[in-house]
């Protein structure tokens, strides 16, 4: 079915992504791979080609596009070369820096937003705990104000860009008797006395993408690093969750689309019984249903991000497209594996690393379960 959520401004930004990640990107892949993250150099090369400043206003250098579907095709085009590019790129650019445009002051504006557009500021967010999962309301990491500072402590886990990031968005519990309602948001820089990382950790997929422990002890901030208002947190993040979760969609669908092609010519051209294994009447009739589930899932991720850009996405929309897309990124994925047959399993084919890439994506940014947990609510119950 053809698409029709992007005009000829978007295809134009999705030329210029596809020849950069061509050219400065996938060259190195197999580097980003073995040192378990990506380097700087990536960062800054994107940043001087425009693409980390979508949301950021023109006046700290960024693009100011006002307009997602901008965030959208950065994504999937990050998605269809690597799923780990994707998450990395995404926590930075849709997910923390906006946190940093729409609550911070003049002041940190003008002390963050430069560098983050250019990659010389990277970011990550940092809200689950080691054993608190998708139950944010739980968290421990405190924030005890003690004079004119606050001093943080505890601890993160699975924060993508924790082993590298210049900048942590942090949640804090400032208010412990106030429960979800106490929790506070301050931006940590990794230079702060008492910030420290743990070991990258070791995932059974999405390896080029540095995801780390992050640990905070006695680390003490003026109020200048307070993101918003105190206390107001949980209600910051649970209405910047939205933009998070439809991207993840985006994401999902893209990567999923685009292995299912190579998967598609591959059935194209391997040959058994004397004949393309496509055209077997089992594999036939499974990639016509691989092919139309994409198109589904793609038809309402599109409609989810054309109505988040006008400000009518609704978090239940959001949790909708997350849950589904990740179901049906997974279901595709095996069945690709298991039309590569043997070689599905082989780590030299791009198969075989976007299945085991894509089942973080049923947990992260919220767990399925809880996203369907949002949407009984919806329902009444």
């Amino acid at each position: 079915m053809q698409r029709t959520i992007f005009n000829e401004d978007h295809e134009a930004f999705r030329a210029s992504c596809a020849a950069f990640l061509a050219k400065h990107v996938e060259p190195n892949l197999e580097k980003y791979l073995e040192e378990k993250a990506l380097p700087r150099d990536f960062w800054l090369a994107a940043g001087a080609e425009g693409f980390l400043g979508l949301e950021i206003p023109e006046e700290f250098g960024g693009a100011e596009a006002d307009d997602f579907r901008f965030n959208a095709v950065l994504d999937e085009e990050l998605s269809k070369l690597n799923a780990a590019l994707a998450s990395c790129v995404a926590i930075h650019t849709d997910i923390a820096v906006p946190y940093l445009v729409d609550l911070c002051t003049d002041e940190q504006k003008a002390r963050w937003l430069p560098g983050c557009v250019t990659g010389e500021i990277l970011t990550a967010i940092a809200m689950t705990e080691p054993g608190g999962g998708s139950d944010l309301a739980a968290l421990k990491t405190t924030g005890v104000r003690d004079g004119d500072e606050w001093v943080i402590n505890g601890s993160k886990t699975f924060i993508t860009n924790g082993f590298s990031a210049d900048l942590v968005i942090t949640a804090v519990r400032t208010s412990p008797e106030k429960g979800a309602k106490g929790i506070s948001l301050f931006a940590i820089e990794a230079t702060d006395p008492g910030f420290s990382r743990g070991r990258k950790l070791d995932k059974v997929g999405q390896s080029e993408a540095d995801t780390a422990e992050l640990f905070f002890e006695n680390v003490r901030l003026g109020d200048d690093r307070l993101i918003g208002e105190v206390d107001q947190g949980f209600i910051y993040m649970m209405q910047r969750l939205p933009q998070e979760r439809i991207s993840c969609s985006v994401s999902n669908v893209a990567h999923a689309k685009q292995i299912l092609g190579e998967t598609i010519q591959y059935a194209h051209d391997r040959q058994a019984f004397k004949q393309p294994i496509g055209s077997l009447q089992h594999n036939k009739f499974l990639l016509a249903e691989l092919v139309t589930k994409i198109e589904v899932a793609e038809t309402f991720v599109d409609a989810a991000v054309l109505a988040h850009t006008r400000g009518e996405a609704t978090a239940t929309d959001a949790a909708k497209a997350k849950w589904w897309s990740s179901e049906i990124q997974n279901d595709v994925l095996d069945h690709c594996v298991q039309l590569h047959g043997g070689y599905g399993y082989m780590n030299e084919y791009r198969v075989a690393r976007a299945w085991r890439d894509a089942r973080v994506s049923k947990i992260w940014a919220g767990s399925n379960e809880i996203m369907k947990e949002l949407i009984g609510r919806d329902l009444g119950f």
